[in-house]
C-alpha cells in the first residue's frame, strides 16, 4: 500500500532566548515560533488538504514540534514524536567547535556529498535521506500521513535544492 505523505516545514522561529541564554549545539534547536510562525501554523491547519489524514508525526525540536501541536490541535489528528526527523546536523562530532553557517555552505557547494577533503564533519545528503526514509517507512500502515519538520528534511524526499517556505508544504508517496 502506498502511503501519502503530507510534508510541511514548520512556521518562522526565533531564536533570541536561546541566544540570549548562550545555548550552543543542539540548544539552539530550543528556538520556538515567532507570532507570525503561531499564525501560520494555525493557517496551514485550516487547509483542506489535511482531510483525512490520520496521523501528524513530528520532529521533536521545538519549532516543529510547536506547528504540530498547533495543527493537531486545529484539526484533532492526533500527534506522535519521530526522534529521526530531526533537523540536518552540521556537526556529527557532536563537538559544535565550527560555524554552522560554514558547515551549511559547505554541504551546499557539495550538494550533500561528503568528501575526504571537506572541513566540517556535516550529515550529508544520502545519509540524511536514508535516516527520513526509514523514519517514515514507520508509518506506511495509514493511507495519508501528516509530517512537520524542516526544510533541509524534506528536500530528500523532493530534490536537494527545493527551497521550501515557512509552513510549505510539499507532497510525496512513499
Amino acid at each position: 500500500m502506498n502511503t501519502l505523505f503530507i510534508l510541511v516545514r514548520h512556521g518562522e522561529p526565533r531564536y533570541d532566548e536561546v541566544l540570549e541564554r548562550k545555548y550552543f549545539g543542539m540548544g539552539y534547536d530550543l528556538g520556538k515560533l515567532t507570532e507570525k510562525g503561531v499564525l501560520q501554523a494555525e493557517k496551514r491547519a485550516k487547509d483542506p488538504i489535511f482531510k483525512d489524514a490520520e496521523i501528524i508525526v513530528s520532529s521533536p525540536y521545538t519549532r516543529a514540534l510547536q506547528t504540530a501541536a498547533i495543527i493537531s490541535r486545529i484539526t484533532g489528528i492526533p500527534l506522535t514524536v519521530e526522534n529521526d526527523l530531526h533537523e540536518w546536523m552540521p556537526d556529527t562530532t557532536f563537538k559544535f567547535e565550527l560555524d554552522a553557517n560554514n558547515s551549511f555552505q559547505e554541504y551546499l557547494s557539495a550538494q550533500g556529498v561528503r568528501k575526504n577533503h571537506h572541513i566540517y564533519h556535516w550529515e550529508s545528503y544520502p545519509v540524511l535521506k536514508n535516516r527520513v526514509t526509514k523514519a517514515l517507512e514507520n508509518y506506511k500502515s495509514y493511507k495519508k500521513v501528516i509530517v512537520v519538520c524542516h526544510g533541509i528534511v524534506m528536500s530528500t524526499l523532493t530534490r536537494f535544492d527545493d527551497v521550501i517556505e515557512h509552513c510549505g508544504v510539499r507532497e510525496v508517496t512513499l
